[in-house]
């Protein structure tokens, strides 16, 4: 009998044994389904960061070129306001030689005396400021062209 009981004993441990075999079988089977949930969602994260990836060096792209054609923007109204300060510091020394020209004038006016070279220089004085006038409305019409152009350009 003591056969019998020790055979039974072996018989239950090995029973045990095979339920925890079998249990931590089940639970690696439902690992499996875990870990291939688990790589489908790394997958998906993957196709998303790549995804992401494309969108953030679209828009650096999409900076740079912006960030270019405002630097070029910038260079060229530095050069549209050098020739419109050259324009202004022009026709404000000719303003200055007109005044002083046309005070000359009015003082020989009034002492009776009509000089030839004061009304001559007056005249070129105001030709000369007209001429600045002229200029520095070309510049600024220069300068608005310059900022329709890539307007119309692009309509």
């Amino acid at each position: 009998m003591s056969d019998i009981s020790e055979l039974e004993r072996r018989i239950t441990a090995a029973l045990d044994r095979a339920s925890q075999a079998l249990e931590r079988l089940s639970a690696a089977t439902a690992d499996t389904g875990d870990i291939e949930a688990m790589k489908a969602e790394l997958d998906a994260e993957r196709v998303a960061n790549a995804q992401l990836e494309e969108r953030v060096r679209a828009i650096k792209e999409k900076q740079e070129t912006m960030v270019a054609g405002l630097e070029a923007e910038v260079l060229r109204l530095k050069e549209a306001v050098r020739a419109r300060d050259g324009e202004l510091r022009r026709m404000r020394s000719v303003n200055e030689e007109l005044r002083g020209s046309n005070a000359k004038l009015r003082e020989a006016n009034a002492q009776g005396l009509a000089d030839a070279d004061l009304v001559n220089g007056a005249m070129v004085s105001e030709l000369e400021e007209l001429r600045a006038q002229r200029a520095a409305e070309r510049a600024e019409i220069d300068e608005v062209l310059a900022t329709l152009e890539p307007l119309l350009k692009e309509a």
